[in-house]
């Protein structure tokens, strides 16, 4: 097994309200097809209770995350930016909204919350196969794509050269009801390929196999999901 390695330092999340803001900004409410001031009350809600937005897990705070079946990746990722370059799904990857949470279950709720977010630097050069039980053992919960996707759209400083990440909680289930060995990662584009020039610096989703290990690939993961009761 690779050898462990201390996370990089990042930056609290903004509080819940503000990323309901940035949320409302980005258009969120009319792709997921929900009120632009229920995400408003969502957050206040949340902010208001006993500890949601606090600093737990890895100092990154709690994650206002819309469920992937109202938000799809293909979607959200183009909402993605880095410097002035938006993001995208590789081309091989057209079928990137199939992706579905695999041994995570997600509240049943459009609006929900991540809590103790981290990017698994530790585990960079370990592959998806020897990350999934290690964080289990930890208990700790691997985020899905469409998490993934949030998270960099609220602090986009989580996502880095040579610090980018897998969000091994979403799988392909192919038709013979095995799993395909792609995963999901998210990382920035050096324009190579059919990626294009023009797309250098951007960010990229995209994916690796199961079983192959990258220097540059932690494995994102929190420590829990929780749909806020409002009653």
């Amino acid at each position: 097994m690779p050898d462990a390695s201390s996370n990089a330092a990042l930056p609290a999340l903004p509080p819940l309200t503000d990323q309901a803001e940035r949320l409302i900004a980005l258009g969120v409410p009319e792709l997921a097809g929900i009120p632009a001031d229920e995400i408003r009350a969502y957050a206040r809600s949340a902010t208001a209770g006993d500890g949601t937005d606090d600093d737990s897990g890895a100092g990154t705070g709690t994650l206002l995350a819309v469920h992937p079946d109202r938000a799809p990746a293909s979607a959200l990722t183009p909402l993605l930016r880095r410097g002035d370059k938006p993001g995208f799904v590789v081309v091989d990857m057209p079928d990137v909204d199939d992706f579905a949470p695999a041994g995570v279950e997600l509240p049943d709720s459009a609006l929900y919350l991540v809590t103790g977010l981290d990017r698994g630097d530790r585990m960079a050069n370990w592959s998806p196969e020897e990350a999934l039980p290690a964080l289990g053992a930890e208990g700790r919960t691997p985020l899905v794509l469409g998490e993934g996707i949030h998270w960099v759209l609220q602090q986009p400083a989580a996502l880095e050269r040579n610090h980018c990440f897998m969000t091994i909680g979403s799988r392909l289930r192919k038709a013979n009801g095995t799993l395909d060995a792609r995963t999901p990662a998210i990382w920035i584009s050096n324009g190579t390929g059919r990626d294009g020039r023009e797309r250098r610096d951007a960010p990229k989703v995209g994916w690796c196999w199961w079983g192959n290990q990258h220097t540059w690939l932690g494995f994102a993961s929190g420590t829990g999901r929780g749909e806020w009761d409002r009653r």
